[in-house]
């Protein structure tokens, strides 16, 4: 596929104990299937041709040389299907039997993967049977082809670079140190596991949380197919629970006992984008043997979910936990600061927006850390030309609600005074019309801090970091950015989860009103209904958009397309494609274009995996041309057109 996904697929199919003839029927009808799909990795159990309970069964010659003629079949039914299969079964070898995993893509067997370590211990018995395989790959001749066998094998597919392949088998992964560690850091982006894991209670969990941590661990794809019905029952049982996850996170899985199938497009462009970034992933490719395949790349509309707002969690759980870990992490950094500068105060402007709302939560958190009054908070309100009722109000009740010293310094007089000392007209409401009044709050309330011993906290966030949407020296600027590493997205619902858990009426209502208000810099006189007269989301465009184009663009380097493909998915019936990429092009523009404030930002505290600190995540020049970037914008544009 395209812009590095690639659609696999784990399936348990069908089997009857022993009958190759009837499982290798059911393997080439899971092959077809898959093919029709445009799935081209298909991962299979652990002895899928043979079925994993056959016991001692594997050491009769008739299911030993049936199992390669089930091989033979599967091969020549494989020709001109565009797919990898990883099929097990039980291949003899110089007179000893192992548990191998062939992977097969059209009509050629590309390689046999054996297992390395064999459960011997509670319900399992294999080296009753088996032996480890050994780790060199070695050149055999099975199934009427020439091969290679080895546990030290990797499958490169030339057309796709980012899709490498390594094998490994049940019990591997359960192992202290796993052969998917060595795959890894010898190339391998995606890991198949072949298992036959009988189903006990917790093991299920258990399972799933292994395949995410080693797909984490190991920043890489991880696909687990497990055996299921048609396997015997005599002592065990067996639930086809299948597994895809992705860098820790899983993708897709197909319930206990239930239909045995999981399949998804896997993202193995991001899994290059983590280990280019990783600098404790040190590649080491001794000892492995690459084997080369082609693959037709296929253009396929995704199916995997791509969530709008990669900053929010979608459950309720996992948001309500979000949002207090990162007031506490704020509330910590900002404890620590007024700590060590012996701060008498703290100061933060208030507008009765959303983002200096959020500061002045930080702020009581801080002092309640501190053990202090929050009176030792002092919130401003400065309205000027552009200052509503709406949130003139709202700040005096937040202030009110959270007791902490309020105060208002009207500042008209003094943008006025400085309008005729720079020769402003004050009737013409152009950009320096507006930053004299964002400079002039800034002043207002460092001389006021200087006065009272205290030092003025910053309120602006993540999202306007990125965008460079705040005045150089105004509001840009604080002696702490609580804020900065907070998107637009995730504050609304912290400030949220407060009105939702404060216990108090009284700041809950004013705490959802100005979550209903619009996000505005109320630079500009308003409207005659005392409405705003500029919305920012009209300016600079919707902030849900912004923080998905963000969160893709540093978290894992995409490129233009790749992001526009995501947002297509995750925007779908919401936003037309046009407009999507008419955003995408101011985000590059502005991104770009507005670094030089974000290479003086003064210090906050880091609370996600995105952050723009110029002394941590995010070191770019501030004169970096976009070029690039914006010529790969330009040709989506033109299919547009």
């Amino acid at each position: 596929m395209k812009y590095g996904f690639l659609r696999a697929a784990a399936v348990s199919p069908s089997l009857r104990v022993a009958d190759v003839a009837y499982n290798t029927q059911e393997i080439i009808k899971a092959m077809q299937q898959a093919a029709e799909q445009s799935i081209q990795l298909l991962c299979l159990p652990e002895f899928t041709l043979t079925g994993y309970t056959c016991s001692d069964l594997f050491l009769q010659e008739t299911l030993i040389r049936g199992a390669e003629q089930g091989l033979c079949d599967i091969l020549n039914a494989s020709r001109g299907l565009n797919l990898v299969t990883v099929v097990g079964l039980p291949m003899r070898h110089n007179g000893k039997l192992y548990n191998c995993a062939a992977v097969v893509c059209d009509g050629a067997l590309l390689g046999l993967v054996p297992k390395t370590h064999l459960p011997n211990y509670s319900e399992f018995y294999e080296k009753r049977h088996f032996v480890p395989g050994p780790a060199a790959a070695l050149p055999v001749e099975f199934a009427g082809q020439k091969t290679l066998f080895g546990t030290n094998l990797l499958f490169a597919c030339r057309q796709m670079p980012e899709f490498v392949l390594g094998v490994e088998i049940c019990e591997d992964l359960w192992a202290p140190i796993p052969p998917s560690c060595s795959h890894a850091l010898a190339g391998a982006t995606v890991i198949a596991n072949l298992s036959a894991s009988d189903e006990t209670v917790g093991k299920a969990a258990y399972r799933r949380d292994l395949v995410c941590g080693q797909s984490a661990r190991l920043l890489c794809c991880y696909l687990y197919a497990d055996a299921g019905h048609g396997e015997s029952t005599t002592d065990m049982t067996f639930a086809a629970h299948n597994l895809i996850a992705e860098n820790g996170s899983l993708l897709a899985e197909s319930s206990p006992f239930e239909q045995g199938r999981a399949s998804t497009e896997l993202d193995l462009g991001r899994m290059v984008q983590e280990r280019t970034r990783n600098t404790t992933f040190e590649p080491q490719t001794d000892g492995y043997t690459t084997v080369s395949f082609d693959l037709d790349m296929v253009v396929n509309s995704l199916s995997r979910a791509v969530s709008p707002t990669p900053f929010v969690p979608r459950d309720n759980a996992a948001r309500a936990e979000r949002c207090e870990l990162i007031l506490r992490i704020q509330a910590e950094g900002l404890a620590k600061r007024m700590e060590h500068t012996h701060a008498k105060c703290a100061v933060v402007g208030i507008s009765g927006g959303l983002d200096s709302c959020l500061a002045l939560l930080v702020a009581v958190r801080a002092c309640r850390v501190l053990g202090r009054s929050p009176h030792d908070i002092v919130a401003i309100t400065m309205p000027c030309f552009g200052t509503t009722k709406r949130t003139r109000s709202n700040a005096e009740i937040l202030c009110e609600a959270l007791d902490v010293t309020f105060k208002e310094i009207n500042i008209t007089a003094t943008v006025q005074s400085h309008f005729a000392d720079i020769d402003q007209d004050p009737q013409t409401y152009d950009v320096t019309y507006e930053n004299c009044q964002a400079r002039v709050r800034t002043l207002e309330l460092m001389d006021y801090a200087n006065k009272n011993g205290g030092f003025v906290i910053g309120t602006g966030d993540l999202s306007e970091l990125a965008l460079g949407w705040a005045t150089y020296n105004g509001d840009h600027m604080s002696m702490y950015g609580v804020n900065a590493g907070v998107p637009k997205t995730l504050v609304r619902h912290i400030v949220r989860y407060v009105a939702d858990t404060c216990g108090s009426e009284t700041l809950s209502s004013v705490l959802l009103d100005i979550l209903d208000t619009p996000v505005s810099p109320e630079l500009l006189p308003a409207a005659k209904d005392g409405s705003f007269s500029q919305q920012t989301e009209k300016l600079v465009g919707p902030y849900e958009l912004h923080d998905f184009y963000l969160y893709y663009v540093l978290r894992f380097g995409f490129g233009p397309k790749k992001i526009y493909h995501l947002a297509l998915r995750a925007f779908e019936g919401r936003y037309e494609p046009e407009v999507l990429l008419a955003w995408l092009k101011n985000f590059y523009r502005r991104f770009f274009a507005q670094q030089f404030k974000r290479s003086c930002l003064p210090d906050g505290p880091k609370v996600g995996s995105v952050t723009l600190s110029p002394r941590a995540d995010w070191r770019m020049p501030s004169d970096a041309c976009n070029a690039l970037w914006m010529q790969e914008l330009d040709s989506l544009e033109k299919k547009h057109q």
